[in-house]
């Protein structure tokens, strides 16, 4: 189970020409965690944000919550949240009628810059 089964789950597509593409799902006795991440463009990230349909857009947070557990650790990845200037978005699908992600209790989005127009996308969802 890795990155197709995850963007599956999430109703999220890679972007064609996105590369170091990652997922898994980490198994918990009461709801899996889907994890997807890739390298695209930065007008690929955002509206790949926009499609989650937060109340709020991309934001930097004043503060960053420090990650409780290693989720994109295990893809060799930095948790995003520990990222100078990272973007974040989340989102209760249902909460927003986004029939789409039915099944998608929590989708959360995490975006960092890149070098030339390029950000690693961070995707998490149960």
């Amino acid at each position: 189970m890795g990155a197709p089964t995850a963007s599956d789950f999430m109703k999220v597509k890679v972007p064609k020409g996105a590369t170091e593409v990652k997922g898994a799902v980490q198994i918990n006795p009461r709801e899996d965690i889907h994890l997807l991440s890739f390298v695209t463009d930065e007008e690929n990230a955002a509206r790949i944000a926009e499609d989650l349909r937060s109340e709020e857009p991309l934001r930097t947070r004043k503060y960053m919550i420090p990650p409780t557990a290693e989720l994109f650790g295990h893809l060799g990845l930095d948790e995003p949240q520990t990222l100078e200037g990272v973007r974040w978005a989340g989102v209760c699908p249902p909460c927003v009628g986004d029939q789409r992600r039915s099944e998608v209790a929590w989708i959360e989005i995490y975006v960092h810059a890149g070098a030339q127009g390029k950000a690693r996308v961070y995707l998490q969802a149960y």
